[in-house]
């Protein structure tokens, strides 16, 4: 079901993309589940979380340095 539903996902690059081509996407269905992929990557098997585990991230991710 997950990759029924990623395959037709609409990724979002991160805002904070570095000109050598290192970001993140994600993708999330708003209710369920959220997803990471690295960019470069977009074949690769992507990170899958519930969506407030994602929320979470993206919030504490700042505080700990990280963009």
């Amino acid at each position: 079901m997950i990759n029924e539903t990623l395959s037709h996902a609409r990724w979002r690059k991160s805002s904070k993309s570095q000109p050598n081509g290192s970001c993140v996407e994600l993708a999330t269905d708003g209710t369920t589940w959220g997803a990471i992929r690295d960019s470069k990557h977009p074949n690769g098997v992507p990170v899958l979380l519930p969506v407030n585990a994602l929320t979470t991230l993206i919030r504490t991710a700042p505080k700990l340095g990280v963009e």
